[in-house]
């Protein structure tokens, strides 16, 4: 099963400011009884974005200038709180593609390079300057080099960091484990039969 290799990416972006955003933040529970992760998109950061009568509030991401943003910039410790996998899978479905922040909590971070998500590292204070950057031309497009540890935008170029590993998954296109399982199938299946304890 051949996954796409994500050495590169570009799209837009939003800021989402603030530290230990944490997973209910991004998907409220309620919103996770559902059988499969279709449809989660429209609850991304759900309490934040609307009020009780399901009316928009403030928001960056309510903001029409931001519209159809496939990069989320925000602060540290991304994503902490509870293991959920409806976090990373409301954030995809709602259109982003990456994530920069200044840290990830652990699960968060596989759970979101597991669906080819890249999550970057970058300094708080490039992250402010990128973000200001935004602001002042919101349709101006980040190009995120995943293989180089770079993230630029117009003629500025700032660093950033994913542990080698992800990267290494994400530029081979190794990112989904299950996938790489599915595909050495015929060699699990080879292994099993050669074993004594297999046997009928």
């Amino acid at each position: 099963m051949s996954l796409a290799k994500i050495s590169q990416l570009a799209g837009t972006g939003v800021h989402v400011p603030g530290d230990d955003i944490d997973t209910d933040r991004i998907i409220p529970a309620r919103f996770m009884k559902c059988v499969t992760f279709d449809g989660l998109g429209e609850f991304a950061f759900y309490d934040e974005r609307f009020d009780a009568e399901g009316k928009p509030k403030e928001h960056p991401m309510n903001d029409p200038q931001f519209a159809g943003a496939s990069i989320l910039l925000s602060g540290r410790n991304f994503g902490c709180g509870s293991s959920r996998e409806h976090a990373p899978q409301a954030l995809y479905r709602h259109g982003f593609r990456a994530i920069i922040a200044e840290s990830f909590a652990e699960i968060f971070f596989g759970n979101s390079i597991t669906l080819g998500i890249p999550c970057l590292v970058m300094d708080g204070r490039d992250i402010a300057s990128l973000a200001a950057l935004v602001a002042e031309a919101p349709h101006s497009e980040i190009n995120i080099n995943v293989a180089d540890n770079q993230v630029s935008i117009a003629d500025v170029t700032f660093p950033a960091a994913i542990p080698g590993h992800a990267r290494e998954a994400l530029v081979n296109g190794r990112w989904d484990a299950i996938a790489d399982l599915l595909e050495g199938l015929n060699a699990v299946r080879s292994t099993a039969s050669a074993l004594p304890y297999m046997q009928a």
